[in-house]
């Protein structure tokens, strides 16, 4: 770590401590105390688990499955309480507490099928419901994560309109989330809001990241550069872990096999087991919660040539979230994960990397930590101070033809100090704050011994091989200094929304120093949100983002075959990318009778100044150097998102969304198209879900992909021939079916489950073959169809 980082990170955790103990030395003269009690309702019905909290504080509480609850050691005064629960509108009562005495209360929470009073974080980095928010937030929860039945993050990210995942190796499974018809690297990945998911991390993506340890995921559309900094341009995906609530345990076990009845090749196994135990103290002050997850894969072969289509795969995951109160209004919340992957694709997977004819194996081994202290400054302000890193270390081999050569290792450190205030007056909302981020990324061949090299003494006597060193590929430093503020003002029916970030990037190439560059970039948004009627809201925006020349993610990943390997480099004048974004939305939501309705229309163009464009540049022994530069005249992407929700009686609901979009630089690209390769102008999903009786639940899903172009390059290459041929790939809709029911055995809460992922094989059918193929032609589905079943253990202790 240089020493600039080390002064940044030294003052924001001094900042830290000396806030910790304020609050500690106010311990020493506690207030006086009081309490309140009761109960949480529908109707007459009474509502488990609802959580109530004290605004302004950090306190709270869980009602009992009877919905009642109880809070003790409150400070006196008057103060706001807030009851809330999934499928209900939050209410609110303010009262004054008397010491000594206990009040008490009753909540009547009226329905909320789909959520749009539930809180979200991400639209504005501070608490509001979605229907308030400037920006639509679409919110996964973990219940509505479980329908479709994903093991990682990234098998549920489909599921969200305007969001495509997909597979771009053929070898080793590297996975991409695309949004609005940009690349995954236009996408801010958050960790409980924070930008630490670094370039490294993300060459495989939102796949090492288990749903185990997931409470929900928030995703907005839309350029948050203003809110976010760089690479936030399409929008954030905010992934937001386990928080302990209340005292509960669970545990769940999966197997499944992959490739029922595909061109008659053998099944895959795949077994996934996870766990997560919340702990609470009776003071409600402190509270632990612990996670994991254990998933193991078999290579599967789609055609029977002996490679792999879906790889090895073994995946170690463990976490904890651990919060306390020092006083009333502070809280402590500290984070960690640590991620054990290992995934090998290619053949001869009983042999060492290098003895097979092609390999591509990965193993990463990363620990991220948290640690995040919230103050409420009176009834209306809330400050933030926060620091967060992730470590990564990563060993990897691209190679075939029993090559020695490929062996690499790649270690990267990201952090993320700063500290934000929001104050809430009303009608008017401001949050401004400060924000350090280093990355450091160090990439490497490992040295091996030449065989081709002999040594002989001066007695012309052999005395061994050459042995060629370490090669330092890559070796980056990126800092940026981060000043943000957000404005926001109630006017009758329409809510104004204004924010500006300035960022001061500096990255600094180690090896070459060609990488040099510094800049500084000034990010506006605004939105405007209009409460047409009750039930329909008009939102519009503004926003303006970029991209620094720096090492990506895909420029760490080789594909590799027997005559060609992959490699990415920038081109040493490449500028910075620049994006101009609009967006405008109706959305509408109405209850007539058993029905609930939402329906939402979303429309979209970003352009792209000084677009990031590879090309082909050169071929030198088989591998070929795609050069990044700055496409003339730009590009953009256009389109709308639909979305639609129906809910009968809370027991039949379908969610269905749709996008149709184009994507295209203004002038002729890789293989002489304007088209985005890789992006179909169509594509859609839905999920139906029936709660037949209390116990049992049947659930149907789909995904459809339209046409798209895609590249592919031939066997024949050669140093003087690397064009490829452009193709275009047939449209897949892959379907699925899950049926639960839960049961008690012996007082112990169980849910069964099973089902079927692609009924009806919609796969690629003209996978590349042997050593020599080209593992980027891979589209469509990620799995073929795949038959499931477990059981799940759950309950409140």
């Amino acid at each position: 770590m240089k020493q600039t980082e080390q002064v940044a990170l030294s003052r924001a955790l001094n900042t830290l401590l000396i806030i910790l103990c304020i609050n500690i030395t106010c311990l020493a003269n506690p207030a006086k105390q009081a309490g309140i009690k009761g109960v949480v309702k529908h109707e007459s019905q009474p509502i488990p688990y609802a959580v109530i909290v004290i605004n302004n504080t950090s306190m709270g509480a869980v009602a009992n499955a009877s919905g009642e609850f109880e809070l003790n050691e409150l400070p006196i005064g008057q103060f706001t309480i807030k009851a809330q629960s999934m499928g209900y509108k939050p209410a609110e009562q303010t009262i004054i507490l008397k010491a000594g005495k206990t009040e008490t209360l009753e909540f009547v929470l009226e329905e909320d099928v789909f959520g749009l009073e539930q809180v979200v974080v991400t639209a504005s980095r501070n608490e509001q419901s979605r229907k308030t928010a400037s920006n639509i937030v679409n919110r996964l929860s973990a219940e509505s994560i479980s329908k479709v039945q994903p093991i990682v993050v990234s098998d549920a990210l489909s599921y969200v309109p305007g969001l495509r995942t997909e597979t771009n190796c053929q070898n080793c499974g590297m996975v991409q989330v695309r949004m609005n018809g940009l690349e995954g690297h236009y996408s801010q990945i958050l960790i409980n809001s924070r930008p630490i998911f670094s370039g490294l991390v993300s060459v495989y993506g939102l796949e090492l990241i288990p749903t185990a340890m997931i409470d929900r995921v928030e995703v907005t559309r839309g350029g948050g550069s203003a809110l976010y900094g760089s690479n936030a341009i399409a929008g954030s995906i905010n992934i937001i872990t386990r928080e302990p609530i209340k005292n509960s345990y669970a545990a769940e076990l999966q197997t499944a096999a992959i490739g029922i009845g595909l061109n008659g090749a053998d099944a895959s196994p795949e077994t996934a087991a996870k766990f997560d135990v919340s702990v609470v103290s009776d003071n409600k002050k402190t509270g632990m919660a612990l996670f994991g997850s254990l998933r193991e894969r078999e290579p599967f072969d789609a055609n029977g040539d002996d490679f792999s289509e879906l790889m090895q795969l073994k995946n170690l995951s463990v976490g904890t979230r651990l919060f306390h109160r020092p006083s009333y209004r502070s809280k402590v919340v500290i984070d960690f994960f640590r991620i054990n992957e290992e995934r090998r694709g290619g053949n001869a997977f009983n042999s060492l990397f290098h003895e097979a004819d092609l390999t591509e194996g990965v193993q990463h081994k990363i620990n991220s930590g948290a640690i995040n202290y919230d103050y409420f400054l009176g009834q209306n302000s809330h400050l933030s101070v926060f620091a967060s890193a992730q470590d990564v270390a990563r060993s990897s081999y691209y190679g075939a033809d029993q090559s020695l050569s490929d062996y690499g290792q790649t270690d990267g450190f990201t952090y993320s100090i700063g500290s934000q205030i929001a104050s809430d007056f009303g009608k008017n909302t401001l949050l401004a704050g400060v924000e350090v981020l280093g990355d450091e990324l160090k990439d490497q061949k490992l040295g091996y011994p030449d065989y081709e090299q002999p040594i002989y003494d001066d007695t012309n006597t052999f005395i061994g091989f050459e042995h060629a060193p370490n090669t330092t590929v890559a070796n980056q430093d990126k800092l940026i200094y981060g000043v943000f503020a957000q404005y926001e003002r109630q006017i009758s029916a329409v809510k104004l929304s204004a924010g500006l970030r300035y960022d001061y990037y500096n990255i600094t190439d180690n090896v070459h120093g060609t990488g040099d560059c510094s800049g500084k970039v000034i990010s506006p948004r605004v939105n405007l949100l209009w409460d047409i009627l009750p039930n329909l809201q008009a939102r519009t925006s503004y926003s303006q983002g970029y991209r620094a020349p720096q090492i990506f993610d895909e420029d760490l990943h080789i594909s590799a075959s027997a005559t060609r390997q992959v490699i990415h480099k920038n081109a040493d004048d490449l500028q910075e990318e620049t994006s101009h974004s609009y967006m405008a939305s109706l959305d509408f939501n109405q209850k007539s009778g058993a029905f609930n309705i939402s329906l939402l229309a979303e429309g979209f163009y970003t352009y792209l100044d000084n677009a990031f464009v590879p090309i082909p540049s050169e071929v030198v022994d088989g591998t070929v150097t795609y050069l990044r530069t700055n496409a003339e005249d730009g590009a953009f992407v256009q389109g709308v998102n639909l979305e639609g929700k129906l809910s009968y009686l809370n027991k039949v609901n379908l969610d269905a969304g749709f996008t149709i979009q184009r994507s295209k630089y203004k002038t002729p690209q890789e293989l002489g198209t304007t088209d985005f390769l890789r992006t179909p102008d169509n594509y859609g999903f839905f999920t139906l879900s029936w709660t037949c009786t209390p116990q049992l639940s049947l659930i149907t899903s789909g995904q459809y992909t339209g046409h798209m172009p895609i590249s592919y390059y031939d066997q024949s290459i050669s140093d003087e021939n690397y064009e490829g041929e452009l193709r275009r790939t047939q449209a897949f809709f892959d379907v699925g079916l899950k049926a639960a029911y839960q049961a008690t055995i012996y007082y112990l809460p169980v849910e069964f489950f099973g089902g079927v992922k692609n009924l009806f094989n919609s796969f690629q059918d003209d996978f590349e073959t042997g050593v020599e193929r080209d593992p980027t032609y891979i589209y469509g589905p990620s799995l073929p169809r795949t038959i499931y079943a477990g059981i799940r253990i759950a309950g409140i202790i």
